[in-house]
């Protein structure tokens, strides 16, 4: 049996070392590409008295290759961004564009008439207007206060 004296300053070089291989910039694009991380379109949701408005970020897509579908309670969007190949020669191509399927869902605060949707699609950003049912528009709750003796 052989006796290895202990070096715990090895430890931390280790330790350094896969702590810069995780932070290589060659490694990174690599690292979210082989663990397939779906990434999902950014969204913003803004309530009026009369509406929901929604809209999410798709840069590069284009709207035949989009999928929406309301419910009265969600928003449910699906797409796919397809790669185009390209031949070189010469030279390496370095890409940090996603493709790929995606779907997202986004719940509802209230009601909307998913049957009066309208949507607008221009410069990679998806605008829906989602007009909430007309009990959601008048819904008043009257809140009984006892005092407490």
């Amino acid at each position: 049996m052989t006796l290895v004296r202990w070096n715990p300053w090895q430890e931390i070089n280790t330790l350094q070392r896969q702590i810069n291989r995780l932070f290589d910039e060659d490694m990174l694009p690599a690292t979210f590409a082989e663990r397939n991380l779906t990434r999902f379109p950014a969204a913003e949701l803004q309530e009026t008295e009369e509406a929901i408005h929604l809209k999410l970020e798709l840069p590069g897509m284009e709207a035949k290759d989009l999928d929406i579908q309301v419910t009265e309670k969600a928003v449910y969007i699906s797409g796919e961004r397809k790669s185009e190949t390209k031949t070189e020669e010469k030279g390496v191509i370095k890409s940090e564009f996603n493709y790929g399927k995606f779907q997202r869902v986004i719940p509802l605060s209230t009601r909307v008439q998913n049957t009066n949707v309208k949507a607008e699609y221009k410069d990679g950003i998806l605008t829906l207007m989602l007009p909430k049912a007309e009990e959601e528009k008048n819904k008043v709750v009257k809140v009984n206060l006892q005092s407490a003796n």
